[in-house]
């Protein structure tokens, strides 16, 4: 039996995270965080901002659940060859996986913190998260959140938590590389 009044976060980075939790909560919903993120990279990148991300759900008293595994693997068996649309794939793949756990879980909602990001492009998840949802069963949540994505950042502050500097994939990371460095951006 689903519980009406739970919701299933998908968390990309503490820092994002940490207003789409009180959002949430404060329209009455039990929020637990679910971590899967196997577009980061390196794996040492991905590790610091697991840890930041358990730091915060100790910090803000929520459940964090952390898939296991790294499945870095079927990102980049999806990406190869689509690398223009590899967010698209990114989000598909990480939305797919919430909804599915969600559905497990017995979790009527989802939804991923994401849409506070103002560097997100909102129209593309949003499109995957409601795809998942069709495809899982769970029922989707957007709110557009990139109005409080300062306010985040200082809910964070006190917490001293890593703070990345680029999106998650390999190529966001050399594309932030070469853009400060004026090299060309990676094209495929």
């Amino acid at each position: 039996m689903a519980a009406a009044n739970k919701l299933l976060i998908h968390t990309c980075c503490a820092h994002c995270t940490a207003y789409s939790m009180e959002y949430w909560r404060a329209l009455g919903y039990d929020v637990i965080g679910l971590w899967f993120n196997p577009n980061i990279h390196p794996f040492t990148e991905h590790h610091l901002r697991l840890e930041a991300m358990r730091k915060l759900a100790l910090g803000m008293d929520f459940q964090l659940v952390v898939l296991e595994g790294y499945d870095f693997h079927e990102y980049f068996r999806r990406v190869v060859g689509y690398e223009t649309e590899r967010c698209s794939v990114c989000f598909d793949l990480r939305l797919s996986r919430v909804a599915y756990q969600a559905a497990v879980m017995g979790i009527d909602y989802f939804t991923s913190s994401l849409f506070i990001s103002p560097h997100q492009k909102h129209d593309i998840a949003k499109a995957a998260g409601e795809q998942a949802a069709t495809q899982n069963g769970a029922r989707f949540l957007y709110a557009d959140l990139r109005k409080y994505y300062s306010d985040s950042r200082r809910i964070t502050k006190p917490f001293e938590l890593y703070c990345q500097q680029y999106c998650g994939c390999l190529y966001s990371e050399y594309e932030r590389c070469c853009l400060s460095s004026h090299e060309p951006v990676l094209q495929p």
